[in-house]
């Protein structure tokens, strides 16, 4: 079934209720950097102590269409957002085999400022009825997860004069209780961040005329309130769930050629992790639902590009420097201090993921490698070039199966046990 989204309606969905964000089971992937968009699986994942010279098992692969948006999965299903032709296209796969459940598509003339891509940058955000996808253009979409019924289609850089930006639009939506919060960038009306209403599309609120970013916000709970941190192209905002009021904000990037993309990590829901290159550096800086104070801000001790850190008993593990301007180093570093603990030097550049002590890094260069990270050190425990050419997309790990995908291919992997 391929069905193309025309002048859709808004379409009033009886949707299941939400806590305040995504509904995640056991080895769900439902959104970017997974269950808590932080890189970390829940406890149920188990990754395999090693793999076979030839690599962990290809469970399959398939043919795929431009996108540096990952997959996200959940239960059965896997959404694939890319581009086939001149459309963009969002496909729900068995997890299990790829094979299409539905598809949906709408057209799109996406053609990146900086680098010429044309794919779509966001990886979906899965609820428990709903898939929500955020094109390169910023059409935003909203499906139906069991069938792929179109439900509510906003196109949000049209409606709100935003700034398409070096490669498109990039940070990907967030689902918080009955709203999707997005940054937009939108120049008009105050448009910079937009909850948008989960069953119907229509705008809740608006907020600030701050620049979009990469990074996709994330969320945060104070006194049961569901607050969204976010980071723009040129602040971090802790913004109220329900209402959009700016509880605090605090300048974070810098004009010229600069990006943020990496996500900011929550520590113990009460200090926030920034990082970025191009001389912005990184801050951590306790805070809560009224104040932030910075703890230590510095450029030259961990400085992401776009890999997003991962954080485990008091150490921040992440790749410092650029995927275009090598070298690119894996580094461990003191959270409370800053202080550099381990420099793994030409490491290259990739995005890395947590499960149960072991750490899976999927490099820009297809290699992918198991390891173990400690204060101390890294020790590599397996490693394997699970494509070829260039992997920029996010992958996901999900009931031991791995996802990975360059522009032409999308690979699942049995890394579990």
């Amino acid at each position: 079934m391929n069905r193309v989204i025309g002048k859709l309606g808004l379409v009033v969905a009886l949707l299941s209720p939400f806590a305040f964000g995504v509904n995640v089971q056991a080895g769900d992937w439902p959104q970017i950097l997974g269950p808590n968009r932080n890189g970390i699986t829940l406890d149920d994942e188990r990754l395999a102590e090693s793999w076979p010279s030839s690599g962990p098992p290809v469970l399959w692969s398939r043919e795929v269409g431009a996108a540096v948006a990952g997959v996200a999965v959940s239960g059965p299903r896997a959404i694939l957002f890319h581009r086939e032709r001149d459309n963009e296209v969002i496909e729900c796969l068995q997890a299990e085999n790829g094979q299409t459940l539905w598809k949906q598509s709408y057209p799109t003339t996406f053609y990146a400022q900086v680098g010429g891509g044309t794919g779509p940058l966001c990886v979906p955000t899965i609820t428990e009825d709903v898939v929500i996808t955020y094109g390169a253009q910023g059409v935003l979409t909203c499906c139906r997860l069991q069938d792929g019924t179109p439900l509510w289609q906003r196109k949000t850089h049209q409606e709100f004069s935003a700034r398409e930006g070096y490669f498109g639009a990039g940070s990907s939506p967030l689902v918080v209780g009955d709203l999707v919060v997005v940054n937009v960038g939108g120049t008009k009306d105050e448009s910079g961040v937009i909850a948008f209403d989960l069953a119907t599309g229509k705008t809740r609120w608006t907020r600030t005329e701050e620049p979009a970013s990469y990074a996709a916000p994330v969320l945060v709970s104070f006194e049961d309130q569901p607050h969204v941190l976010m980071v723009t192209r040129y602040k971090c905002l802790l913004l109220d769930g329900p209402t959009g009021a700016i509880r605090f904000e605090f300048p974070f990037g810098q004009r010229g050629p600069t990006v943020n993309a990496a996500c900011p990590l929550v520590i113990d829901n009460k200090q926030l992790f920034l990082t970025a290159s191009y001389g912005i550096g990184a801050v951590l800086a306790d805070f809560g639902p009224q104040h932030f104070q910075y703890v230590w801000e510095r450029d030259e001790v961990l400085s992401a590009q776009y890999c997003t850190p991962i954080h485990q008993q008091g150490i921040l593990y992440g790749i410092h420097g650029r995927e275009d301007v090598p070298p690119a180093d894996l580094r461990a570093i003191e959270l409370q201090t800053g202080k550099l603990l381990w420099d793994k030097q030409n490491f290259g550049y990739g995005t890395i993921i947590a499960a149960n002590g072991k750490l899976l890094i999927q490099k820009t260069d297809g290699d992918c490698i198991l390891g173990v990270a400690t204060p101390t050190g890294f020790k590599q425990l397996a490693h394997h070039r699970l494509l070829n050419g260039e992997v920029r997309a996010l992958p996901a790990l999900s009931s031991g199966r791995l996802y990975v995908r360059n522009e032409q291919e999308l690979r699942c992997v049995q890394v579990g046990r």
